[in-house]
Parts: structure tokens; C-alpha cells; sequence
């Protein structure tokens, strides 16, 4: 079965967010289980099954932001992208403070070439965020592909002054979407 068929109609995700302001604490037993499960298979590769077990877990709780953030990366994993962008609005709304609902809706836009959005959502939207490493590396990748070559370069030093310089620089030399700022790296 289509692995859209298997999850449910996405509208369903907003009927139930309702549900999921209620429930805003952490996931109990079974679900917990059901969703650590569904990110070992995703570990694994596997993200049929992976959706098999978020399918487990109690209908209204399907809408939790931690739910959602495992939905999403299976659907990236399907390269569902249209999927992930609707999927990625919930955590932007039910945790905004949080970056990493923000980062899914960002990579979302792009995936769907719109980079242009998603440049914009991460550098204008969540300013709280650009002091988060991971958020200016996305914002210079987002860069690179706009041909904003300066700007990129400028996300990617501040990245490195706020963050572990030789971590992002290791990633930042192997990330092909960064090629084009190559000997500057």
C-alpha cells in the first residue's frame, strides 16, 4: 500500500492538533515505544516499517510534535515533499520556539524549489534562531543554491563562530550544496 495511504489523509493531522495542544508532555507507554521503534527502523533505512509503527500509536496522540517530527522524516525518506511541508507547519505551530520544526518546513520549501521561501522563513521568521548553528548552516546552504554566494559565506562564518568550527567545517567540505564556496571553506 502507498506509504500516503497507509498514514491517512493529511487534513486528518489537523483535525487532531487540537488533541495534541492537550497532550503536550512526553509520549507513555505504549506509544513511547511505538515511536522509539518507528526512529530505530528509520535508523535501520526502513521507513515502511518505520510508518508502521507510528500507525500504532493512539490516534489523537498522532498529532504530537515528537509524532510528527518521526512522520516527517519518513516521508523525506518517501521524498514526499508536498507531505513533509504540511506535516512541518504543525511543530512550527504547536512549539514555535523550538528550531527544529522550523529547520523540516525550511528543508520542505526547498525540496519543492522554494528555495527563495525557505531562505526567507529561516532568515526573517524564527530571528530568535540565528544564534543556533544548524540554522545559519541551512541559511548558507539555501544561499549557495540562490547564488547569493556573499550572504552564504557570511551564514557559514557566523555558524563557525557560535558553533564547533571544526565540526561544521568537516560537514560544510563534504556538503555538495556548499561546493560553490569551495576554497573559502
Amino acid at each position: 500500500m502507498p506509504l500516503f495511504l497507509v498514514c491517512g489523509p493529511l487534513l486528518e493531522l489537523r483535525r487532531q492538533r487540537c488533541a495534541a495542544y492537550e497532550h503536550p508532555e512526553p509520549l507513555e507507554h505504549p506509544d513511547n515505544f511505538h515511536l522509539q521503534s518507528a526512529q530505530g527502523w528509520l535508523e535501520l533505512g526502513s521507513h515502511i516499517e518505520a510508518n508502521e509503527e507510528l500507525e500504532k500509536i493512539t490516534a489523537q496522540l498522532r498529532a504530537h510534535p515528537d509524532v510528527l517530527k518521526v512522520r516527517w522524516r519518513v516521508y523525506a525518506k518517501a521524498k514526499r515533499w508536498d507531505a513533509c511541508l504540511e506535516i512541518a507547519r504543525a511543530p512550527t505551530e504547536l512549539e514555535p520556539d523550538k528550531p527544529g520544526g522550523w529547520i523540516d518546513y525550511a528543508q520542505s520549501l526547498h525540496r519543492l524549489n522554494r528555495t527563495s521561501e525557505a531562505y526567507d522563513l529561516l532568515a526573517t521568521e524564527p530571528s530568535r534562531f540565528l544564534e543556533q548553528p544548524i540554522i545559519l548552516y541551512h541559511l548558507a546552504v539555501y544561499g549557495c543554491h540562490l547564488h547569493r554566494l556573499w550572504e552564504a559565506w557570511t551564514w557559514l562564518e557566523r555558524a563557525f563562530e557560535i558553533g564547533d568550527p571544526a565540526q561544521i567545517k568537516m560537514k560544510a567540505l563534504d556538503d555538495p550544496d556548499l561546493e560553490p564556496l569551495g576554497a573559502e571553506i
